[in-house]
């Protein structure tokens, strides 16, 4: 008999510990609603940064943000993914024919920009040392680029070299020296 009514005991218990138990520090916390929608306007500055915010705070990848943005590619690489992305930096988006870059952005070519914005990425997360020469990976766009590991270690896909790696929240990326256009 004894134990039965230890149950009810331990249900409460549980019950209070369960609804929370503190209360906010201040009321003002509540922000306004905004417009925004998705993944990329969740508001967190204590987790690891993802992909998309590792490029926003990067001096050297702006023009790679201002496309991501014009392509409406921010919210899914904001997701959990694992990605993989080569993340080019803006004198290789330089080194492209001049006006290429103004007109990729126009909402008229969002589509293509997109495309090339994917073939970027590969989902699942490939550190430096997981490439192999001559393997092809497929991309989110559904092409494959190529892989090449040099005797000395020098990696690079479709002929772009890795400059440097960064580890985010939901993948790896690669800074690349070079565009990657698909062909």
């Amino acid at each position: 008999m004894k134990k039965l009514l230890y149950l009810p005991a331990l249900l409460v218990g549980f019950a209070l510990c369960s609804c929370g138990g503190q209360a906010p520090e201040s009321s003002t916390e509540a922000q306004a609603p905004t417009n925004k929608v998705g993944q990329s306007s969740v508001k967190d500055d204590l987790s690891n940064p993802n992909v998309v915010q590792v490029a926003v705070g990067s001096a050297d990848h702006t023009t790679l943000v201002a496309a991501l943005q014009a392509a409406n590619y921010v919210d899914a690489l904001s997701n959990v993914g694992p990605f993989t992305v080569f993340a080019p930096t803006n004198t290789a988006f330089d080194a492209l024919p001049a006006g290429t870059v103004e007109d990729l952005v126009k909402p008229e070519n969002q589509r293509k920009l997109r495309d090339i914005l994917e073939y970027h990425v590969l989902l699942g997360v490939y550190k430096p040392g997981d490439f192999v020469n001559g393997r092809n990976l497929g991309t989110a766009d559904g092409r494959s680029v190529s892989i090449a590991v040099s005797a000395d270690g020098i990696v690079t896909i479709n002929g772009a070299k890795i400059i440097a790696t960064v580890p985010a929240s939901n993948g790896i990326i690669h800074v690349i020296d070079q565009v990657l256009l698909p062909k």
